[in-house]
């Protein structure tokens, strides 16, 4: 097993990332330091000739993967999915498709690459569960914009939901890339991706859901543009700011219908008035 890997600025990977995708079978993994101008993108292969053709065409360098590598990649592969309410389940590999059709769940996966987000943190796994829960019994053809889209998890939950329209907004190119990645894994289309600073992002339409994974000072920022959709479901609340972001939400007139806490993590379901 080989790890080809290259360094570059995000202009390059624009350039060639359809080609590099192709090659990897969608398995390219794209990883951002924070703070950093460059990025650094890896595809595993199973053959030096591989490798070596990747190496000729695009530059970068081979690293052999060493025996305790690989198999600790094997025991991350088989970990146990994450199951969201009674219609889904989150895994970071193929090998669950069994279990989804027991389940009776759809079967989603997100593996983990660029620390995104595989639904596993706090913030996510309560926005999952909340947009379940909200969505369960309506009918297939609602909207939603998902704001800090990261891996892209909750834009490609919400298709797997029942969501007709979905917009998916980041202002990291990586993230794009990654959610783009993760969509076309899973076979999932007609999500809109788009790059855009979340402060100055306007909504060109009423969207049912707004979904919003960011920290509480910018939600508070763009609370104004978030009243436009009928239903909110906002994380990335820390259980010490919780009072004075409940109180702004209600200042604003928006109803709080649930809070979840875990850890010290807070996600609010709430509806405008």
């Amino acid at each position: 097993m080989y790890l080809w890997r290259k360094v570059a600025a995000a202009r390059w990977l624009n350039a060639n990332e359809a080609s590099l995708q192709e090659r990897a079978l969608g398995q390219l993994a794209v990883i951002a330091k924070p703070g950093g101008k460059r990025l650094q993108m890896e595809i595993a292969c199973g053959s030096w000739r591989q490798a070596r053709h990747l190496l000729r065409d695009f530059g970068g360098r081979i690293e052999k993967l060493s025996r305790n590598w690989w198999k600790r990649l094997e025991r991350d592969s088989k970990s146990k999915p994450l199951k969201i309410g009674k219609r889904l389940l989150i895994t970071r590999s193929g090998g669950f498709q069994t279990a989804g059709a027991i389940w009776k769940s759809t079967f989603l996966v997100i593996p983990a690459r660029a620390a995104f987000g595989t639904g596993e943190h706090a913030t996510t796994a309560m926005s999952l569960l909340l947009l379940e829960q909200l969505t369960s019994g309506w009918r297939a053809g609602w909207s939603l914009v998902d704001l800090g889209t990261g891996s892209g998890i909750l834009a490609l939950a919400a298709k797997c939901f029942g969501a007709k329209r979905v917009l998916a907004v980041d202002l990291d190119p990586t993230a794009i890339s990654t959610a783009k990645t993760n969509a076309r894994l899973n076979k999932i289309d007609k999500v809109d991706f788009q790059l855009g600073d979340l402060r100055r992002w306007n909504p060109a339409r009423k969207m049912d859901i707004v979904t919003a994974n960011l920290f509480s000072e910018i939600l508070i920022q763009i609370l104004p543009k978030l009243k436009r959709s009928n239903w909110l479901i906002l994380s990335g609340v820390l259980r010490a700011q919780e009072k004075e972001f409940v109180r702004t939400l209600r200042r604003s007139k928006i109803d709080i219908v649930e809070v979840r806490r875990r850890g010290k993590w807070v996600a609010v379901l709430a509806k405008t008035i």
